[in-house]
């Protein structure tokens, strides 16, 4: 039957199958809403109500694909199986399984697990209460990078559509695999067609695709698909079904069954009419609709129905043997005792429920012929005919223990230890397969038939912990609030306090949760409990960097991690001194630090933490060092929580050491996957970083774009080292518009204990740019006054930052007589790992020698400047090095564009790891792209530098490399 009133709808999937067939790009988005990045990859997200006509849509395109010669893949979401961890995504790529074996070794082994291809022993059920432990899992996301590329792998062959129905059903794990993938789509010949009912959540939200909203049919429409469903209706019944329909195509299609069969013949018909013209929501009415025809079928063959409702399988030979069990005179049995084998019920007895259209038979499998019908049914049914139902198919699933143990959960009224044990099982099963969400459905569902108080508070505290582990904030406080009703042990109480505080590094917490955290780790320790102790202090050492808690706050903190009974090397204790003191304790942290820092690479977490402890001690080329470190481990381990943290310190340290071919990757990076994996803050970072890298460029106009929405993510919060760093970025592009009131005013406040942008360790990262600043708007002596200030600090505190920029500023500041010396002696300091810092000094000493008519002298000290700041991509500071040697006497050529100036930061990260020896896929495992992706901006890229080849990448890229100290 032919759609109707769907014209441009329609219009615009052929278009999208066009495009996908001829790799070009889509050139009008027809009825699309949306239509940013919908290219030869993205796709489009069908979004309506139940019945509007979705899959109808959906079904046109396929049928499109398949006349035009493209592969189809295709899930489907199904309710009963929202707590099966990957079953969508196994469905979808069940049909192309043998390409697994050709992917990457990591990847293989994350897809293949996930997709439950090999053989695993089942886990142990881990005893409640107790916190998972082994190797980190890979979780979704590498489990993504490897669906993409083997979806890659697919579409090389032919171009591929994918296609994913009732989003909304489809459980969280493969939801998320398929959102990033949907993210990454860009040159592969592949689109992604999904529907998703409208106001139900679901992470394809978000995942960039262009949105097909389908609303009601016009009167027209519906008018023409009810005469062609039910031709020669009564005017009134007609009348009538239109307006109950209300533009609805599967109400126009099915209510009219209904309505005869029951014997309505108008306003004063039977009941059926009256079920129709009920005052209730449509969705109600149709199952209603449904279930009247489900009542009238033979009891075997409502048994069978009830059976496929209830099952995840679409398989009719399971359905079909747990029909049997449901149906056999004997009882049912615990499915934890083998039973015999029974023949299982004959095809035959789902005819009944194919004439009523209810269900559609072929292929060995039995599919609902909407997803309204399969809910309806079990809605229909008395409690203990689903619960036997349940029972019948557990009997039948012996084999497949995690299926087996929801299903005697669901069929399990009350308490039973046996069955919470089997979903401890499922749960660790889950986890180690990185399905967060199916580990904390498990759990939860154990919880409720725990059998004693203690178990049942644990596994909830259990899956309080996952649900914080993959940012589901809701949940884990729901979780958490059940757990406290249930009652806890003092120990347990302490868990449940600390475990909401790791949500957005307690950013929004107020400041004394500092006190209560460093107190409450205190007691823990007391209790023997080291581990718990040390966690729930790290939480109390990340406030004190986001917030300001205050000296008192600090030290308790610190007088807590001195009492813990760990070695005084232990990188967390280096760690949490560093947040908490970062310089009363800085000469201990630093050595700490650098002794650390010879085991880089061992352990990802590890040089992740220790990174960031560098950054609060002005440690920059060791916080440079040791993020790089960590990143390439949780690359390979999926961990993409943890990769933004990482790139983000990585990217603050290089652009503090004028490392910009470094940072500005890093930078962007981290912004994306920030914000990809719901981290505010760390996006804020990032974005504030990318303001500060704008502003060294001398690209005013984008600094203060990124300032802004980085201030706009961090203000309402006081995320501190955000709003610094925002206004850094905001002094150095006023400096370099030579507006130094301005950048005097924005740098100050950084240093003023009562804004929101003051930070304790970061105050003592930015004072040359604020001595600078000072002194061409003419606030020297308050510059003077911030660096008397300071002097007692660098006394005891041995952070490089400060000294050098200390050195800087007294030099600028000196008196004439001592500035010459000052100089000398700043640029004695070993500076080989801070180009810019050292660029700057011959910058401020030539420009100090030619304003004293040595413009010989100078000219020496501002071309190693401008040749240091060209190299290093700093724009602005090289322009200022220019004129002053036009004003010393000596000519200089303009600064031809670095290669970061002709790359977008995306592609600057491919040139560098191309220029590396790195292939496409190499490039494709670090960056979480497809190899052909990666060859797509290989392709663009080589044109934009006017090479050829990756030698000549290579050398070009080596041309833009940072200059010796």
């Amino acid at each position: 039957m032919p759609l109707h009133g769907r014209k441009a709808e329609l219009e615009a999937l052929t278009d999208l199958v066009s495009s996908l067939r001829g790799r070009g790009d889509l050139q009008t988005c027809g009825g699309l809403q949306t239509c940013g990045g919908l290219r030869n990859g993205g796709g489009v997200l069908v979004r309506g109500e139940a019945g509007i006509g979705k899959s109808a849509l959906v079904a046109e395109a396929v049928s499109a694909a398949s006349e035009a010669g493209l592969r189809v893949l295709t899930t489907t979401g199904v309710e009963a199986e929202r707590d099966l961890a990957y079953a969508g995504l196994h469905q979808l790529l069940y049909p192309v399984r043998a390409v697994v074996d050709t992917l990457p070794a990591r990847q293989r082994t994350a897809l293949r697990d996930a997709l439950g291809l090999d053989e695993e022993p089942e886990p142990a059920a881990t005893q409640p209460g107790t916190p998972p432990e082994g190797a980190p899992q890979a979780g979704v996301f590498l489990v993504g990078l490897a669906a993409l590329t083997l979806l890659a792998e697919v579409a090389a062959a032919r171009p591929l559509l994918v296609v994913v129905e009732d989003a909304h059903w489809l459980d969280r794990a493969s939801a998320d695999v398929l959102a990033f993938v949907a993210r990454r789509i860009e040159s592969e010949p592949i689109a992604m067609v999904v529907t998703l009912r409208e106001g139900e959540p679901s992470p394809l939200l978000e995942a960039g695709l262009a949105v097909m909203p389908v609303g009601r049919l016009t009167g027209e429409a519906a008018a023409e698909l009810l005469d062609a469903t039910a031709p020669g209706l009564a005017p009134p019944v007609r009348a009538r079904l239109l307006e109950e329909a209300a533009g609805n195509p599967l109400a126009l299609t099915e209510l009219p069954a209904t309505a005869t069969g029951l014997g309505a013949g108008g306003p004063g018909g039977s009941g059926g009419w009256g079920a129709i013209g009920s005052p209730v929501p449509l969705g109600e009415r149709l199952e209603r609709a449904f279930t009247a025809r489900y009542a009238t079928l033979p009891p075997p063959a409502r048994a069978a129905l009830l059976v496929a409702a209830l099952n995840e399988s679409e398989s009719v030979a399971e359905t079909l043997a747990a029909t049997a069990r449901l149906l056999s005179p004997e009882p049912l049995t615990d499915p934890s005792v083998t039973s015999q084998p029974l023949a299982g019920a004959e095809v035959e007895i789902l005819v009944p429920a194919v004439e009523a259209r209810l269900v559609e038979l072929g292929g060995g499998t039995i599919r609902f012929r909407h997803p309204l019908m399969r809910s309806a049914i079990p809605s229909a049914a008395p409690l203990p005919e689903r619960r036997r139902a349940h029972l019948a198919l557990a009997e039948t699933l012996g084999e497949q223990p995690v299926r087996r143990a929801w299903h005697r959960a669901a069929a399990t009224a009350g308490a039973d230890e046996g069955v919470a044990a089997e979903l401890d099982r499922a749960a660790a099963e889950a986890r180690r397969r990185g399905a967060a969400a199916a580990a904390v459905a498990a759990l939860e569902e154990a919880a409720r038939l725990s059998e004693e108080r203690e178990g049942k508070a644990l596994r909830l505290l259990r899956a309080a912990e996952l649900a914080v582990e993959s940012g589901r904030r809701d949940t884990a406080e729901r979780l958490v609030a059940q757990a406290r009703e249930v009652g806890l042990s003092p120990r347990r109480r302490a868990t449940a306090a600390w475990l909401l505080s790791g949500f957005e590094d307690g950013v929004r917490d107020d400041v004394s949760r500092v006190r209560e955290l460093a107190g409450l780790a205190a007691s823990i320790a007391a209790e023997g409990h080291v581990e718990p102790a040390v966690r729930i202090l790290w939480g109390a050492a990340m406030r004190c960097f986001w917030s300001e808690p205050g000296q008192d706050a600090r030290r308790q903190v610190l007088s807590v991690a001195d009492g813990l009974p760990l070695p005084a090397g232990d990188p967390r204790l280096v760690a949490i001194t560093a947040y908490a003191q970062p310089f009363e304790r800085g000469e201990s942290v630093l050595g700490g630090l650098r002794e650390l820092a010879g085991a880089a690479g061992a352990d990802p977490e590890v040089d992740r933490y220790l990174g960031s402890a560098a950054m609060q001690v002005g440690a920059f080329d060791l916080a440079a060092r040791l993020s790089t470190a960590a990143a390439p481990g949780l690359r390979a381990q999926g961990r993409l929580g943890l990769l933004p943290r990482a790139l983000a310190v990585q990217a603050w340290s290089s652009a503090r050491l004028g490392d910009l071919a470094t940072a500005v990757p890093a930078a962007e990076e981290a912004a994306r996957l920030a914000r990809e994996t719901g981290q505010p803050f760390m996006y804020g970072l990032a974005m504030a970083v990318q303001a500060e890298i704008a502003a060294l460029r001398g690209d005013s106009e984008r600094a203060r774009a990124l300032a802004d929405e980085a201030e706009r993510v961090a203000l309402p919060a006081g995320a501190r080292p955000v709003l610094a760093t925002v206004q850094l970025a905001r002094g150095l592009a006023a400096m370099s518009a030579g507006r130094f009131d301005d950048a005097y005013a924005d740098l100050s406040r950084i240093l003023d204990p009562t804004d929101p942008a003051y930070q304790l360790a970061l105050r003592a990262c930015f004072l040359a740019e604020l001595t600078e600043a000072a002194l061409r708007a003419g606030r020297a002596a308050a510059a003077r006054d911030v660096l008397l200030g300071l002097e007692p600090l660098a006394a005891s505190a041995p952070s490089p930052a400060l000294h050098i920029g200390l050195r800087y500023a007294r030099a600028v500041l000196a008196p004439e007589e001592e500035a010459e010396e000052l100089f000398a002696a700043a640029l004695r300091a070993d500076l080989t790992a801070w180009p810019a810092e050292r660029a700057r000094l011959h910058l401020a000493f030539g420009e100090w020698l030619r304003r004293r008519r040595r413009a010989v002298e100078s000219r020496m000290h501002l071309r190693t400047a401008r040749d240091a700041f060209d190299a290093l991509g700093l724009a602005a500071w090289g322009e200022r090095a220019r004129l002053e040697l036009r004003g010393a006497g000596e000519s200089s050529p303009s600064r031809d564009p670095d290669a970061w100036d002709r790359l977008t930061p995306h592609e600057l990260s491919i040139a560098q790891l191309a220029a590396e020896g790195l292939t496409n896929r190499e490039i494709g495992q670090r960056l979480y792209l497809s190899h052909r992706t990666v060859g797509t901006h290989l392709h663009r890229i080589f044109p934009k530098l006017g090479v050829s080849s990756r030698a000549d990448l290579a050398r070009v890229l080596q041309t833009y490399q940072q200059p010796d100290g």
